[in-house]
């Protein structure tokens, strides 16, 4: 029986032994086809794909968080206290400059209106009678001017009664579309009582800060980019005022654009994203953002070169959401590698996938 497990126990080391002797010589089978070469041994090369570098158009520019505003607007409110008699106007509609919006109980000034206007007639009617006296020597010049002197006191009366009707009305003072009204008919309404708001919206107007570095870039006429984010559209703007102090809490400076409306497509109080070209620059050389290596030594990238991946220095500027500007290090026609970036080593051999992507 001993003999028996004893021999069991040495058939199990044997089989431990077997086993691993054939793992070791797998590993070792692997080693010689794995990309780091033995001794002498043949290195494999890595499949890459590479773009020619050619110049193209870049903007340099920045950005913004804007606010619309319309382009005037206005709360609309009585110049006078009473009570209202008419609504002219129906809510979320144009009116014209002049509309006759409100109309308050004015039929005690059309009283005093109408008296005056009779001693008005009786005047006017004095004055001339006096005024043929006068030419004919059969009165003096003084009762001559306290007939005209009573003639311009009633115009003037008849004037200033026009002008307290006139306040009764409350007009449009420009083109706009008005909104919701928060008085009704019969409603007693002071001077303070605000009755509606009426905003003009075409031209509209774009209000954004920058950076104080870039106040000098902002001037009257300078065109601008304004999105919409809920809908992905860009509209074209211009300033047209910049204020002429940095706000010291922030140091930015604010300026002011306007767009077209035509459509009603902006809504004052709105949030827009405002892009500013800086500079247009016709032959950039651009790489994409995810060929960059960091390095001790600074940022490189990988071109190839004579079946090679070769490391190349390169000094960066602009960045936009998926490129980089290279200011030094290519040239037109040089042969960048863009996939494979992690495996990649200098003077690795390399192979095309295509020829030029």
């Amino acid at each position: 029986m001993k003999n028996k497990k004893r021999l069991i126990s040495i058939i199990s080391v044997i089989a431990i032994i077997a086993i691993l002797i054939l793992i070791k010589v797998d590993f070792s089978g692997s080693d010689e086809t794995s990309n780091t070469p033995g001794p002498g041994g043949p290195r494999r090369q890595i499949s890459v794909d590479i773009m020619v570098i050619q110049p193209q158009k870049l903007q340099d520019k920045i950005f913004a968080n804007g606010t619309t505003l319309s382009n005037e607007e206005v709360e609309l409110r009585s110049e006078t206290s009473g009570k209202i008699t008419e609504i002219l106007f129906e809510e979320g509609k144009r009116v014209k400059k002049g509309d006759l919006l409100v109309k308050i109980n004015d039929a005690e000034l059309q009283a005093t209106l109408k008296k005056n206007l009779s001693r008005e007639s009786l005047a006017r009617d004095k004055e001339s009678r006096y005024k043929q006296l006068l030419e004919k020597n059969m009165t003096s010049q003084q009762e001559y001017d306290v007939a005209l002197s009573e003639l311009n006191s009633v115009i003037a009366d008849v004037e200033f009664t026009r002008a307290q009707i006139e306040k009764t009305e409350v007009r449009a003072p420009f083109d706009g579309i008005i909104g919701l009204r928060s008085v009704s008919l019969g409603t007693f309404i002071s001077t303070q009582t605000n009755i509606a708001k009426l905003q003009s919206i075409n031209p509209i107007k774009i209000d954004f800060s920058v950076p104080q570095k870039y106040s000098g870039i902002l001037r009257e006429g300078k065109s601008i980019n304004v999105k919409l984010p809920n809908t992905g559209k860009t509209f074209i703007g211009k300033i047209y005022a910049v204020e002429p102090k940095i706000e010291e809490n922030t140091r930015t400076i604010k300026a002011r654009a306007t767009v077209s409306n035509e459509r009603n497509e902006l809504t004052p109080g709105a949030y827009v994203e405002v892009e500013i070209i800086l500079e247009d620059i016709s032959s950039a050389i651009l790489v994409p953002s995810f060929t960059i290596v960091p390095d001790i030594e600074g940022e490189k990238v990988f071109l190839y070169k004579k079946g090679k991946a070769v490391l190349q220095k390169v000094s960066t500027g602009i960045r936009t959401e998926k490129d980089v500007q290279i200011i030094s290090g290519l040239d037109k026609g040089d042969s960048l590698i863009v996939s494979g970036i992690i495996q990649l080593r200098s003077n690795v051999p390399v192979k095309l996938n295509s020829p030029n992507k």
